[in-house]
């Protein structure tokens, strides 16, 4: 798989802050409206990546006139190796992973690099917090706040003054994109595990995978918000049975991950820690995991 992929990489501003890493599939309106929304959004300059899966759409010709750093390849390989294809062009040291289809909301950058100086060192998880158009019950997402379902729907000016007076509290249970990490760590972990191609229940493993490595501030910066179009594009691949892959891998289920250890959506309470839990909710959990890595 590896093989088939072709890497470009670009100079990146001296004083880039991050690494953005931006997997993409035939989906060139919403990319462009992302990349716009980090030029016209952001405190600081980032260094942007952005692998192209097939490009049929007119994708490749625009990223090779873009001046990004790039990889391509010629089908969709998933986001496991997109993301450590990308990550292999790093140059800062924060790595974030952003889909294509999000709009990153004024000062967005700066919430989460306030929330990564407070930290201190290295050993964190964090994420922007979604702004949805339905409610779906996810804790972590706002939701419902519709300004548009597709990219020519958008109003973004309405977004804007939406994200500029709204106030939300920081969550637990940092997991999905928008999300960032210290490079070191991602090199400490590996990276994305290319065991679940094409990316179902990886992003659980990647914070599985960090917990094991010291990480327990998993935490959703409210601050840090970002429009989210929730382009399907995981209806067109063939699903991996990650399910099982994540049980067989660590014991447990990736629900009991969220629920238990991560307690994804509830409030982020100053100074309370997540810690693993014991006693008969672990047994069952191990039970349940399993079964399901099993049958």
């Amino acid at each position: 798989m590896q093989n088939s992929l072709q890497k470009v990489s670009k100079p990146s501003p001296k004083e880039a802050l991050f690494s953005i890493l931006i997997p993409t599939w035939n989906n060139l309106p919403y990319l462009q409206l992302c990349i716009q929304s980090i030029l016209k959004n952001s405190i600081y300059t980032h260094q942007i990546l952005i692998h192209v899966n097939e490009g049929s759409d007119g994708t490749i010709e625009w990223i090779k006139e873009s001046g990004y750093g790039y990889s391509i390849s010629n089908e969709n390989i998933g986001v496991c190796y997109a993301l450590n294809s990308l990550a292999s062009m790093a140059t800062t040291n924060y790595i974030l992973y952003l889909n294509d289809d999000m709009y990153v909301a004024p000062n967005w950058d700066l919430h989460l690099f306030e929330a990564i100086e407070a930290k201190g060192d290295p050993y964190f998880y964090y994420s922007g917090t979604m702004v949805e158009y339905e409610d779906t019950g996810n804790r972590a997402v706002l939701a419902p706040y519709n300004f548009g379902t597709t990219f020519n729907e958008f109003k973004e000016s309405e977004f804007k003054i939406f994200a500029a007076s709204i106030k939300h509290s920081d969550w637990f249970g940092s997991c999905w994109p928008p999300s960032i990490v210290h490079k070191t760590l991602w090199d400490k972990v590996g990276g994305y595990d290319i065991a679940y191609t094409p990316g179902f229940y990886s992003d659980p493993d990647f914070a599985m995978k960090l917990w094991n490595v010291g990480v327990r501030d998993f935490r959703g910066i409210g601050a840090s918000l970002v429009y989210h179009f929730k382009c399907k594009s995981t209806g067109r691949v063939v699903r991996n049975n990650g399910r099982k892959t994540f049980a067989q891998k660590w014991g447990i289920s990736s629900s009991f991950l969220y629920k238990k250890i991560l307690k994804m959506g509830m409030p982020a309470e100053a100074g309370m820690l997540l810690s693993y839990p014991s006693g008969p909710s672990l047994w069952m959990a191990k039970i349940k995991a399993w079964y399901i890595a099993n049958f």
